[in-house]
């Protein structure tokens, strides 16, 4: 067997290493034999050379044995989930989960927290008064199985190697390296037991891809790798040029969020991509032989208000409030400043960029700068308008969510340089919002 330096040379020369010897330096970050400095030459060796499928897979399965892995033995249906790559005013999982969950499958999600301009699943979430994201192993299964869904946190001994090398990526410029994207991805996601994945690949302004070409790279070695692994997947390509909701900020989601599931507000594009995400994870996990039957599962699910109540089950089973269902606006938690911002002209919609305005809420607190930031869960920005509404000079773009006038004035500043009102909409506004999809091998 090589020496670590050995193994760092080898994928610095653009060799691919053998399982046995991917196994041994995993095994060797987790122990803390391999240092931060040999973590920090690999994956910088990774980002030159490249991984193929193979080398993906081993990095993957190693990364999840570093840790526990769940099963569900004896359990009524599909192990199922779904993983986004991250953008502005996407609260899918939160609609995605209990949806799916409430068509018969289980959905163990473990999610993340903000990063960088995107918004985080389990920061949304605890905007709701007393909802615990740090479940045990037991209570977590628990759920899963009496309610169909839980959403938690990663806990310390899922994929424990994986966040050593991530840390180490985040500081040396080696986060979008697609092979460690990847690993990283699904070491985590094979370690909840699952039976089918679905990958929503974000592209974009909005998004962390921005080429097509990266996205479908990401789309295709995810679903390679996931299916060599031993779990069906398929991957969408959603576009984050346009904005998929009406807003962005944590309790402005939930919301929202809320809104779609009871049916008092569907945005056009959220649904889309709901639906779409939705569909293959029936279709992959065998509870519709078809996208199309799948399709009228899900809405059957919307309609009568299955996939609503299997929400607020989840709330109240993770220790939110057990009346959430409506009284919403009286349990999460309002800025003491909400006022809207003007345009300045007559015209048409005609762009927004997304991640300016992603950034905007992070400055406005509901966001981290440092991983150690409190997140202020009130603020943030509703009532967005979208590409293509036509509006006059004094009509509201969007209202600001705010904790005193210095911030808002800020944020309305932004929003202004944002959104792009001329006097003609550009063609880019009739874009669909499912721009690919990639099917893994038992996708076809």
């Amino acid at each position: 067997m090589l020496h670590t330096a050995e193994l760092i040379q080898k994928k610095r020369d653009g060799l691919a290493l053998t399982d046995e010897e991917i196994q041994a330096l995993v095994a060797g970050i987790s122990d803390r034999s391999v240092t931060d400095a040999q973590i920090a030459a690999f994956t910088m060796a990774v980002w030159f050379s490249g991984m193929d499928v193979g080398e993906q897979s081993a990095l993957t399965l190693a990364m999840r044995d570093s840790g526990t892995s769940l099963t569900w033995p004896g359990i009524n249906g599909p192990v199922l989930d779904k993983h986004s790559t991250g953008g502005v005013g996407d609260m899918v999982s939160l609609i995605l989960g209990p949806l799916v969950a409430a068509c018969g499958g289980f959905v163990p999600m473990i999610s993340g927290r903000g990063l960088g301009h995107t918004g985080g699943t389990l920061d949304k979430l605890e905007s709701i008064p007393g909802f615990n994201t740090r479940l045990d192993k037991q209570r977590f299964q628990a759920l899963v199985r009496e309610v169909g869904i839980a959403i938690i946190g990663q806990t310390d001994d899922l994929a424990p190697a994986d966040r050593r090398i991530y840390a180490v990526r985040d500081v040396t410029a080696t986060v979008a390296s697609i092979p460690l994207i990847v690993s990283s991805i699904l070491s985590k996601k094979l370690a909840e037991g699952l039976d089918a994945l679905v990958m929503d690949i974000k592209l974009g302004c909005g998004a962390f891809m921005q080429e097509m070409e990266h996205a479908r790279l990401l789309a295709t070695d995810i679903s390679r790798v996931a299916e060599q692994s031993g779990v069906a997947c398929n991957a969408i390509i959603t576009d984050m040029d346009q904005p998929i909701s009406c807003s962005a900020g944590n309790a402005i989601e939930i919301k929202e969020a809320i809104d779609y599931l009871t049916g008092d507000h569907r945005h056009q594009r959220m649904h889309s991509v709901v639906m779409a995400l939705a569909a293959e994870l029936l279709t992959l996990g065998g509870l519709s032989a078809t996208i199309n039957e799948a399709r009228k599962t899900l809405q059957a699910a919307l309609d009568n208000g299955a996939a609503a109540e299997c929400f607020f089950r989840m709330v109240a089973a993770q220790g939110g409030p057990v009346d959430l269902m409506g009284r919403v606006d009286h349990y999460l938690p309002e800025s003491a400043i909400v006022r809207p911002v003007s345009s300045n002209r007559d015209g048409v919609v005609q762009s927004i960029d997304l991640k300016a305005l992603g950034t905007t809420v992070v400055r406005l607190g509901g966001g981290r700068v440092r991983a150690e930031d409190t997140v202020d869960h009130s603020v943030g920005i509703s009532v967005l308008c979208q590409p293509g509404d036509r509006v006059s000079k004094g009509c509201p773009l969007a209202f600001v969510h705010a904790r005193n006038e210095d911030l808002w004035e800020v944020a309305a500043q932004a929003i202004g340089k944002a959104v792009l009102v001329s006097d003609e909409v550009n063609g880019a506004t009739g874009l669909p919002i499912v721009r690919e999809r990639i099917q893994g091998a038992r996708g076809r």
